[in-house]
């Protein structure tokens, strides 16, 4: 029998499910280790194994979010730009959107570049937009500009010349004779021959800023894994929900950036519902994705680095990053965020967290800063986790917040409950009402440690009616890694190229080659989509391919009227062609966890209860409380207000809801009142 290892970590927890052939087996959640990550990984590897044999595990596939950390932290490698010559202030001079906090600051300060105006440099030569080359290139001046990178100790260099998607000559030979002195050198025409010369540079930059990183994290961690037993490949998720190569993953890190939550969205498409939005609360930041016809809604750019709950759409709020990803709003609203007042007397909760170290007070490791985990405890939400809880840690630390504010201790708490609701329910108006979707017509998907403790109440906020609690929902973004296609996709930009289908068939065949792939062997998919525009506009969408002109005119017209919501007709134009090649992964199939697989909890076999605070109710009322089993055993429902405990997440039931078991062990919320 063979396994297959998703491996999910988290600013919190490090999430690991193993899964055979019948399903989902086991399950692990520990305490992320930031010092070390895989030194957690291992742990939780080691737990799932149990007694099992490593060498009959096929496959590890990976969320990670070491490329998000390194972007927002500034810890990737010093990079130098190499462009050509004029355009060497492009990217210092960059792009900035002020956020709220920043938009009336008379002492604003723009963040800085993600290169240093001294470490980007030029050379001699010209493309047109076309193709011709307009000025040959000077292989002297690359050579000057190689002597000057290495004499600053600069060992990545990023190498984005005009117009290089066109014709990628110039950047290949410049690559080559940067190669004879510097370690590391990306090239556009390698990561992303996309139109847009800014952001076609900001994204070569992001690769090879993260990409050494990336590639020495990647190597430890097979060989830690080869230590325990593992010796199968590692594959890695990439931002748009695809699973890569290790390998590829550290030559194209820029497509890992969104790693992590791209894997809890594929979850959340897989929960049974057409039309759902994915909500997923882990214990540092909460994010929300819409899902429309089974599948997630995709960008092609997006921006990281940035401030403001806007989702990676917004122009301006980070550095662009052009390739593809899950559409996902993220805010900084976890478990583990603080509650603090601020010079006001105002009650604040994030966007700092006390993450896995020292975590929130009531893990017992240190923490005395109240976070949303403590007034959980405080509310009676929560009674246990996959770590002890002291309730008498965070009834103290909820007495900072209760003694200034002048109110109860439990009225303190729901007062965070309340405003972390708040602040994940804008990451649900971003992907929804913000962009002209009704969510009411949509179910909500939560999952992560702390989601079903807030989904219904935010769910409450938009008229959503469902709310679905995956089995084994806190860990439900390691589950949802397994679920994953070997995927890539490759894209060119040829403005209305006379023969797409010659174009079609070489990026289809440098895709195949990144899997390492045939494209002639069964299960293989090759999916073709096309950049359209009206002409004379500067800004495209995306739609499926199509030979017949009619057809793709209908299609990007029905796209156009869905984005912007007017109906529009005139003259288009094709920008740049895409081809995104899928196969099966090896090993065992992703099932769902079979009726004997369903999560297990020290359960007497009967529900107990406990007092739990429901303003609604008056304040604290003794309520029943559940685990999967026993729901099941009480006819699978359950009327709130209630609560039903998961090992790795505990699910409220409001008053005015109603928790119905389905036999696939999912928990459906229905509201039995209409708002």
């Amino acid at each position: 029998m063979g396994y297959a290892i998703g491996v999910d970590v988290g600013g919190t927890f490090t999430d690991v499910v193993l899964s055979g052939t019948s399903g989902a087996i086991s399950v692990a959640k520990c305490l992320s280790t930031h010092y070390d990550p895989i030194a957690g990984i291992v742990s939780g590897v080691t737990r799932v194994l149990g007694d099992r044999d490593p060498a009959q595990v096929t496959r590890v596939v990976h969320a990670t979010t070491l490329a998000t950390n390194a972007v927002l932290e500034r810890k990737g490698a010093r990079v130098a730009f190499v462009t050509t010559r004029g355009f060497r202030a492009a990217v210092p001079l960059g792009r900035y959107a002020r956020v709220e906090e920043d938009r009336y600051d008379l002492r604003f300060t723009p963040p800085p570049p993600p290169v240093a105006p001294g470490d980007c440099f030029e050379v001699v030569e010209r493309v047109s937009a076309r193709g011709a080359v307009l000025t040959p290139l000077d292989p002297g001046s690359v050579r000057r500009v190689a002597t000057a990178i290495a004499a600053r100790g600069i060992g990545s260099a990023a190498v984005c010349l005009l117009h290089a998607y066109a014709n990628p000559a110039h950047e290949r030979r410049v690559a080559e004779i940067l190669r004879e002195t510097v370690p590391v050198v990306v090239t556009s025409s390698e990561v992303w021959p996309e139109i847009r010369e800014y952001e076609r540079a900001t994204t070569t930059i992001m690769s090879a800023y993260i990409g050494p990183l990336m590639a020495s994290y990647l190597s430890r961690l097979r060989e830690r894994l080869a230590e325990i037993g593992i010796r199968a490949p590692v594959h890695v998720m990439e931002s748009s929900g695809g699973v890569i190569s290790a390998e590829l993953a550290a030559r194209r890190a820029v497509a890992t950036i969104e790693s992590g939550p791209a894997a809890g969205v594929l979850a959340a498409a897989g929960a049974g519902f057409a039309d759902a939005i994915s909500f997923d609360m882990g214990g540092t930041t909460a994010k929300t994705c819409v899902v429309r016809g089974g599948r997630p809604e995709i960008t092609h750019e997006f921006h990281v680095g940035g401030k403001g709950s806007f989702g990676g759409r917004r122009a301006g709020t980070g550095v662009p990053i052009k390739t593809p990803a899950i559409d996902l709003a993220e805010v900084g609203a976890g478990g583990g965020s603080v509650a603090w007042l601020d010079p006001a007397g105002a009650l604040r909760v994030g966007p700092r967290s006390a993450g896995s170290s020292p975590g929130p007070a009531c893990y017992g490791l240190g923490g005395s800063e109240p976070t949303v985990t403590d007034a959980n405890l405080v509310l009676g939400y929560l009674s246990s986790a996959s770590i002890p809880l002291s309730p008498p840690l965070a009834d103290k630390a909820l007495d900072r917040l209760a003694s200034p504010l002048g109110v109860s201790r439990a009225e303190a708490a729901y007062a965070v409950h309340e405003i972390v609701s708040a602040s994940m329910a804008s990451a649900v108006h971003v992907v929804t009402v913000q962009r002209g979707i009704d969510p009411r017509g949509f179910a909500l998907v939560a999952f992560g440690g702390a989601g079903p403790m807030h989904a219904a109440r935010i769910a409450g906020r938009f008229g959503i009616g469902t709310v679905v609690v995956p089995a084994h929902c806190g860990v439900a973004s390691a589950a949802g890694l397994l679920s994953g296609a070997l995927s890539t996709e490759r894209v060119l930009s040829r403005l209305d190229a006379p023969d797409p289908e010659a174009l079609f068939t070489s990026l289809a065949a440098d895709a195949a080659a990144d899997l390492d792939l045939d494209l002639t062997a069964p299960g293989v998919r090759v999916l073709r989509s096309v950049d359209v525009r009206f002409r004379g506009q500067s800004h495209d969408l995306t739609v499926d391919w199509s030979a017949d002109r009619a057809a793709l005119e209908s299609r990007f017209f029905r796209r156009y009227a869905e984005v912007y919501g007017i109906t529009q007709r005139g003259e288009i134009e094709l920008v740049s062609y895409r081809v995104r090649v899928t196969t099966p992964p090896d090993g065992p199939p992703p099932d769902s966890p079979p009726a004997d697989s369903a999560p297990r909890t020290a359960s007497t076999g009967t529900p107990g209860s406990r007092r739990a605070y429901f303003p609604e109710c008056g304040g604290y009322t003794e309520v029943p409380v559940h685990t999967r089993q026993t729901l099941a055993r009480a006819g699978g429902t359950a009327p709130g207000p209630a609560i039903i405990e998961d090992p790795e997440s505990t699910t409220v039931v409001p008053p005015a809801w109603t928790a119905t078991l389905t036999p696939a062990h999912a928990i459906h919320l229905t509201r039995r009142t209409t708002p």
